[in-house]
């Protein structure tokens, strides 16, 4: 880019930034053009014309001086010049380059700055002295020159108000940019709060159930270490599996946290546990004891992968609330039906857990239920949760098949 041309972009982009000073330099150039011509050209004798004078130049530096505050005061500029013009002809003065245009910015700045309803009257004012200008002039330019002198004035006008429309315009575009991006930023921080919202409850239903399977096992091994160390070493091996796969979960729920320079093995990409899972999941809450059973009715279908995830989570979180608080006597049933429409998971136990999980604040329930109605909702479900009949608990969660 060539020194001239960056001059001038900096110099347009300094007078941008001061538009007074713009309208200023403006009214300079309009007097040093305009006023030697208005002063050195002859004036007919016999047309009653009067010729220059220091008026005259007083009241053309009126009238172009006061554009430097056009684009602040549009209507008074307008009023300033029109007064002045109007004198100017009253003096029989011969139009001149500088008050010719200084009407034609007036105008264009009243079209251009004002509000609807000034505009209008700026318009009006404007054409109103440019007719009063026609009448008194000593010469009549004749009907085609008045209306093309009016004509110019109101195109004038209207392009100034075309222009203060654009900007209006441009300006509600760029307000509703700036409001989109906001949205857009709002939107993606509640995106990242569900996301953080739903790691946790992946990562306490992972937690809470192999934790607990852990414990239990943990305690029977150290029941019987000293009679029975196979069964101990057994009890031992099988936390070891479990911790394993506590492990194995954390790591690919986490892994949507981590970035592209924090994954090496890919293990991140293997798929979330669903209904197909099931089975393996209760082989796990067999070995500690607790006598599990499965029934499965209709014809079993694969569902959404969502809901497949929320129904495992389910039975997991109803099975780890039943290790905790059934006792070790319990007994358990679950049951998925699928139906034309929905698919139903039940999780039922005989325990004597009711108490201990009922008597949680209604105002601050635990972690487990809240993830539980928060899963079920997601997906347009029904959940039910409390005491079942002849004793124990139970957890009936409806999903739609269909999204």
């Amino acid at each position: 880019m060539s020194p001239r041309i960056r001059g001038l972009r900096a110099g347009r982009a300094w007078f941008r930034a001061r538009p007074t000073a713009a309208d200023a330099a403006l009214a300079l150039l309009l007097l040093a053009v305009g006023l030697p011509q208005a002063l050195l050209d002859d004036v007919p004798a016999d047309g009653g014309w009067a010729g220059p004078d220091a008026r005259q130049v007083v009241l053309l530096v009126a009238a172009v001086g006061v554009l430097a505050l056009r684009r602040r005061f549009p209507l008074l500029v307008l009023a300033a010049v029109v007064a002045a013009l109007v004198a100017l002809t009253v003096w029989r003065y011969p139009p001149a380059v500088p008050d010719v245009a200084a009407l034609l910015v007036a105008v264009y700045g009243a079209g251009a700055y004002r509000p609807l309803a000034q505009g209008v009257l700026g318009g009006v004012l404007a054409v109103a002295a440019l007719a009063v200008v026609l009448v008194l002039a000593p010469e009549s330019p004749g009907v085609m020159a008045s209306l093309t002198y009016v004509l110019l004035v109101v195109g004038v006008w209207v392009l100034g108000r075309n222009l203060r429309m654009r900007r209006v315009y441009f300006a509600e575009l760029e307000d509703r940019a700036a409001r989109l991006e906001r949205a857009r930023g709002t939107d993606a921080r509640a995106a990242r709060i569900e996301e953080r919202s739903r790691i946790a409850r992946e990562l306490h239903d992972v937690v809470a159930h192999h934790v607990s399977v852990m414990t239990v096992q943990a305690g029977a091994a150290r029941r019987v270490i000293d009679r029975n160390p196979a069964g101990a070493r057994e009890a031992m091996s099988t936390i070891e599996e479990v911790g394993r796969t506590a492990l194995s979960e954390m790591r690919r729920i986490v892994g949507v946290l981590r970035t592209d320079r924090d994954e090496g093995d890919g293990g991140e990409l293997a798929p979330q546990p669903g209904l197909g899972d099931v089975g393996e999941l209760l082989e796990h809450v067999r070995e500690t004891g607790l006598q599990v059973q499965l029934w499965i009715e209709g014809e079993a279908r694969t569902p959404s992968p969502g809901v497949d995830v929320a129904a495992f989570r389910l039975v997991q979180e109803a099975l780890t609330n039943t290790l905790k608080h059934a006792g070790p006597a319990a007994r358990a049933w679950v049951r998925l039906n699928y139906g034309e429409r929905d698919l139903t998971v039940e999780i039922e136990d005989d325990g004597h857990g009711t108490a201990t999980i009922s008597a949680q604040d209604e105002d601050r329930p635990g972690h487990g239920l809240v993830g539980m109605y928060e899963r079920v909702a997601l997906f347009g479900g029904e959940l039910r949760i409390g005491p079942r009949v002849g004793g124990g608990f139970g957890v009936r969660a409806r999903f739609p098949l269909e999204p």
